[in-house]
């Protein structure tokens, strides 16, 4: 479902990126493959530094869709971004993607804090984030964070939503005793 990221990827997922329907809402915007090529390496190290982590979204086929991202890394939180290529929007990919980047980062590494910034007209995002059991809408409790957000050069303006370890970590143990409960119940003859 994810892998590192790997520059064989890119032509596949620089087609997707371009698509119309997903290019406003990158946050790096490349103006042509050769660019995609360079943002990509440019990331892989910065992983290495630990100012990143950026895993590639993979089909059931393994194929790249898509990518997922924590951006910003400091104090243990970071603020993600996720993309996927327009013909997988809608099929349950985003989900899985979250649950297996939130698995990796929240139990694997030491991030304590994942911030969502959407950008107020991207509503299908919103809606997406708000149907997440373990996110809660940050504008109050992080004012000053959305504050600074919504003080860019570009006038975006944002909503700042807010995943915690431990809200993660409750909404994982829940979710997988009742799948092992259920995997534990003997059949009725």
């Amino acid at each position: 479902m994810l892998k590192k990221r790997d520059l064989n990827d890119c032509s596949t997922l620089y087609s997707l990126i371009t698509h119309p329907d997903v290019f406003p809402f990158v946050r790096q915007k490349p103006n042509s493959y050769e660019e995609f090529l360079f943002m990509t390496k440019q990331l892989m190290e910065a992983e290495e530094r630990g100012e990143i982590i950026s895993r590639t979204i993979l089909d059931e086929w393994g194929s790249p869709i898509g990518t997922i991202n924590l951006y910003d890394i400091n104090s243990h939180a970071g603020f993600l971004g996720t993309w996927l290529g327009k013909p997988y929007h809608g099929k349950g990919y985003n989900q899985l993607a979250k649950d297996a980047f939130f698995q990796e980062v929240f139990f694997e590494l030491s991030i304590e804090t994942v911030f969502m910034r959407i950008r107020e007209e991207n509503i299908r995002s919103q809606k997406a984030a708000e149907k997440l059991p373990y996110v809660i809408d940050a504008k109050e409790s992080r004012k000053t964070i959305v504050d600074k957000l919504n003080n860019n050069p570009n006038g975006y303006k944002y909503h700042l939503y807010e995943i915690s370890k431990d809200a993660y970590t409750l909404y994982y143990k829940q979710n997988t005793s009742t799948v092992e409960e259920a995997a534990i119940q003997p059949l009725e003859a």
